[in-house]
């Protein structure tokens, strides 16, 4: 197919330097528009027509047909037997078969055919059409799109990488309009200029036929960090010690990794849960990740600090025999401010430094949830820096979580002045039944200032673990962090009686576990721990 698209986009190019401008033959294209250049060349090659009427109809919106056979043409694509008795059908039917989209998409009985194309699902087709191989950086690309969130994650590859060729750029106003339509104008352009970055030379489209070529709308389904191409899973024995590498969480050999799991709830309450068959359970569903929970108030670390550091230790070695990767978390609630206890948590953490320093399976949470009159500059920053450098005198290369402000939700004040160190990333915590969009775009422009993300802590219910459960908000959720290569920690592996337990009440911790013993959070969290 590549030496046909060669071949049209020669003759396309050779078309430059007829005579007359084919857009006279076209009386309602001026010849001075923006799109005259790309209307004329590719209506002498014969890639698109007018209407029965001889006219082109340049601001008419383009349909799904339409442009899914210009596209065609334009690859050197032949037609298919057809599954709807539509003049496109052929075309469609043959973009389906090679990949171009996907049946739920467009369906190719052609009951939307006729509909307009969405600009998103237009510039996928496009790409993997003619400019297969072209790629675009998320970091870089993303932040020319000022409506970036309102983008569905499996447009992301070909949207970036379109933008990143110069197939795409913003409006005005830097937006791309995912979900809008295209005009026979736009639709012209967007085809022209990708056919001649076939050629690999600079665009041959004039200044004024440049206008910018916009897309659609948001969805679901979302994209990672510059997305990495393959998110390794596995337990420690495969990936070693983690770091940070920009903002993806990457194994010993700097490939992306992502580690899913889950959390306790308060080992005072639910301590039984984090025994080691519990935890060979939950490896058992496919998990990578526990995580212990260990209040600090509610009874717990600092009501009694030698029981709650011991079991937090027969915890985090249970997990670590398991081939799990654990976190350790520091975890304030009624004492909402880090800083009332920075001292007792600097004591802490340098004990548990110390003990696993040679131990590529633990993590550091250093503030669960800071909440109250809490700031990030005043009180969360300087606690974080303090308790840093003392996870850091005793290991060098550990991750460390710091939260934020509001329930570890104000990331956006950690993006903009974040704790100076290596392997540091920065905790989001979501309830599906509470939180949606506006965090997921707080993550998005996280991510974009360069700030490494991990969610460790997220539940299938409200934020106060009741209601729901939730499923089509935490599937949205956990496509969203699937697509950026995000890790999480589900809340929570116990028995207890509200919506956000995984387990049904009166679960032993003594055997294996099987479907009927999970509660409907826990049968869709631990179904998503392999996939995402």
């Amino acid at each position: 197919m590549r030496r046909l698209v060669r071949l049209l986009t020669a003759v396309l190019l050779c078309s430059l330097f007829l005579s007359a401008s084919a857009s006279a033959a076209f009386p309602d294209v001026p010849s001075q528009s923006w799109y005259a250049e790309a209307v004329s060349q590719m209506a002498a090659t014969g890639l698109l027509s007018g209407g029965s009427d001889g006219r082109f109809r340049p601001d008419a919106t383009i349909s799904a047909a339409e442009f899914i056979s210009i596209a065609a043409r334009s690859a050197g694509l032949s037609p298919k037997r057809g599954q709807a008795a539509h003049w496109a059908s052929g075309w469609a039917q043959a973009a389906l078969e090679v990949g171009w989209y996907d049946w739920d998409e467009l369906p190719p009985t052609g009951e939307r055919f006729n509909e307009p194309i969405p600009r998103q699902l237009a510039v996928k087709i496009l790409m993997r059409a003619l400019l297969p191989e072209a790629r675009g950086d998320y970091l870089t690309e993303s932040q020319k799109i000022s409506d970036f969130s309102l983008l569905n994650g499996r447009y992301y590859d070909s949207v970036l990488a379109a933008y990143a060729s110069g197939v795409v750029s913003g409006d005005a106003n830097g937006c791309f309009r995912p979900l809008g339509s295209l005009s026979r104008a736009e639709a012209s352009v967007l085809v022209y200029t990708a056919l001649q970055k076939t050629q690999g030379g600079a665009a041959m489209v004039s200044s004024t036929a440049t206008r910018p070529v916009t897309a659609p709308q948001p969805s679901a389904t979302p994209l990672k960090p510059s997305q990495p191409a393959v998110s390794h899973s596995g337990g420690v024995r495969e990936n070693g010690w983690l770091q940070v590498c920009g903002t993806q969480l990457c194994n010993a050999s700097g490939e992306p990794v992502v580690l899913r799991g889950m959390s306790t709830h308060g080992l005072q309450w639910y301590g039984n849960f984090a025994n080691t068959q519990s935890i060979r359970n939950l490896s058992s569903f496919g998990a990578n990740l526990f995580r212990v929970a260990m209040y600090t108030g509610e009874n717990g670390y600092l009501s009694q600090p030698d029981a709650m550091r011991q079991q937090a230790m027969n915890a985090i070695d249970a997990a670590i025999a398991e081939d799990l990767y654990v976190i350790l978390d520091w975890h304030i609630l009624s004492d909402g401010n880090p800083m009332s206890h920075v001292e007792e948590a600097a004591v802490f953490f340098s004990e548990m430094a110390r003990r696993y320093q040679d131990c590529p399976a633990v993590i550091y949470e250093i503030c669960n949830e800071p909440n109250g009159n809490t700031s990030w500059s005043g009180d969360v920053k300087p606690y974080a820096e303090r308790i840093v450098s003392c996870i850091r005198a005793q290991s060098p290369q550990a991750v460390i979580l710091i939260g934020s402000p509001t329930w570890s939700q104000d990331i956006h004040l950690a993006a903009a002045d974040p704790v100076a160190g290596e392997n540091l990333m920065y905790t989001l915590h979501f309830y599906a039944g509470a939180h949606g969009a506006e965090l997921r775009e707080r993550i998005d422009k996280a991510l974009a200032n360069g700030l490494p993300v991990f969610v460790s802590e997220w539940g299938t219910s409200r934020a106060d673990g009741s209601g729901g459960v939730f499923l089509e908000q935490a599937g949205e959720w956990l496509d969203f962090l699937r697509v950026r290569g995000i890790s999480w920690a589900n809340w929570s592996l116990c028995d207890k009686a509200e919506t956000s337990a995984a387990l049904k009440p009166g679960t032993p911790t003594d055997r294996a576990w099987t479907q009927a013993d999970l509660s409907a959070s826990g049968q869709f969290v631990f179904s998503r721990f392999r996939d995402g």
